[in-house]
Parts: C-alpha cells; structure tokens; sequence
C-alpha cells in the first residue's frame, strides 16, 4: 500500500521511518530536501508538490507545525485537494485548531475525500521508538479501516469522535502537560532552594501519587540541563494559543492554563523559544535565583 507522508520535523521523520520499517511504500515530501534524500535512501520515493504526492497515493498523512501550514498544503495552489481522487482519505497528524480541522474536511468531502485529524502526544523519544499516542477524530468507518496503520506509528490509538474531535482531545493533552511540567519545575527548585538534592526529591515521590509520564519525562532533563527539543516552547505556546481560542469559543475560563501560557510566553522571550519545554524550570530558576541540578 502506498501512503503519502508530508512534513519530516522532528516528529514527522521517525513516523515515517516507522511505516517503512513496518512495510508500507512512501511517497515523502518536506520543504528540507536532505531529510528527503534521507528517507529516498531508506527505500521511500519522493514528489514535488502535494497535488503530485496525493496522485500517487491514496492515503496521506500531514505531520505539519500550524493550522495555515495544513491549510496551504492541502487547500492551496499544488495542494492535495488538486491531486487527490474521490475516495482518497487525508490523515492530519498535526496539531491545529479544531475549527480549521472541520474546515479542511469539508472542502475535502466535496470532493469526495475522506479525512481524519489525527494528533499525536509523546514527543520526539516515542515518535522513534513508535510509542506515541494518538487521538482521532472523524467517521467511525474511515477510522477503523485505518487503525493498523496509525498502530504502525504508535503505542495507542484511540477515537474520540467526530472530526475536530482529535485535535479538542491534544488540546486538553496539552492543558495537563503544560501544567505538570510547571509543578515539575515548581518543587526541583524548590528542593534545590531548600539545600536538598532534586535527584533524591525526584526518586523519593516518583513512585507515588505525585509520580507521572510528565515527571519521568521532564524532570531528569531539568537536572541535566539538557533542554534539546523532544517538543519546542513555540510549539507548546501555538497549542496553548489554540487552547484558550478553542475554551474561550466554548465558554471554559481555563487559569491555570492561561498562567502557564504567560510563564512560556516569558522564557520564550529569554531566548528558549527553540528548547524543550522542559526548560519551564528556568523561569522558577530565574525568580528563585537558583539552578536546578543533580
């Protein structure tokens, strides 16, 4: 089976590696022309525009960074709207706004063309080791006739509902994250402050209700300082955007959100709008006067 895959980021690229390893053909597209040539030696073919991509294969999946970026590829000039034939099914593995999700799918379905939106959470790590989770929205049916593939990709799928019914579920994925990631941050400066190692702080309460994927995930970057992007600030802060448009339409105040969105906001300006969120920490950091370290 031929699937269309466009964006190669930083999760993008182990998502496609993943299908071929599970046996799929590729037909890859990405505006970095190395990370192509890195998936054409790994056996995949490459296309010039989406229009040409979406010709050639029946199924596509986006992995993009906005709602306009999926906007263009799929419904601007070379787009896939141009190439793709009724009965072809778009798989948007990117993060946008749910209205921009339904939006796109009715374009789409006047032509014929099917269309889930697809999310995805785990970060770089999952996204090689193929753990990542997703969640999907869309027509019962489309779903199920492509679950194997998406598990091809990842640890869990799980359908959620309509269309836009993906992205309102990584949108609250993204609530809980943020805001884990802030507590993370809150207690290893305050038990590096308090003249106690943030190591053993971790050790001690990661076995118990406090412990969580978040923690495990973030807290041993915090001490190594390593802040190398599994999943950017600016792409945290885009989520968050769209999370307080999405809970604002619906009449939901979200104030922890909305502190934690000020806090990315604040490092984002410090110059680490490029590294992991993780690097949360050094706004704690910077108040406390303190680092964070094993």
């Amino acid at each position: 089976m031929k699937i269309g895959f466009i964006g190669l980021g930083i999760m993008g690229k182990p998502m496609a590696k993943n299908l071929l390893k599970a046996g799929y053909e590729l037909i890859v597209l990405d505006t970095n022309l190395e990370v192509v040539e890195e998936l054409v030696s790994l056996g995949a073919d490459s296309a010039k525009n989406a229009a040409e991509l979406a010709g050639k294969a029946k199924i596509v999946i986006t992995m993009l960074p906005n709602s306009p970026h999926v906007k263009s590829v799929v419904l601007g000039e070379g787009g896939l709207i141009e190439g793709a034939s009724s009965g072809s099914v778009l798989i948007d593995m990117s993060s946008i706004a749910p209205l921009a999700s339904k939006e796109i799918a009715e374009a789409l379905a006047a032509k014929g063309i099917g269309m889930l939106d697809a999310p995805v959470s785990g970060g770089e790590p999952k996204a090689i080791n193929g753990t990542i989770a997703v969640m999907v929205g869309g027509k019962k049916e489309v779903f199920d006739a492509h679950y194997d593939l998406l598990m091809a990709m990842a640890a869990s799928v799980v359908y959620v509902g309509d269309i836009g019914a993906g992205n309102i579920a990584k949108l609250c994925n993204q609530v809980v994250v943020a805001i884990n990631i802030a507590a993370v941050s809150e207690a290893m400066v305050l038990a590096k402050k308090a003249g106690v190692s943030p190591d053993l702080v971790y050790q001690a309460i990661r076995g118990g209700l406090a412990g969580s994927t978040v923690m495990d995930a973030k807290a041993p970057m915090m001490m190594d300082r390593n802040f190398n992007p599994g999943f950017r600030i600016d792409l945290h802060v885009k989520d968050m955007n769209n999370i307080m448009d999405t809970a604002h339409s619906v009449g939901v105040p979200l104030p922890l959100a909305s502190l934690v969105m000020e806090i990315m906001q604040a490092i984002k300006q410090d110059g680490c709008g490029i590294e992991d969120h993780s690097s949360i920490v050094k706004f704690y950091e910077k108040m406390a006067n303190i680092e964070v370290s094993r």
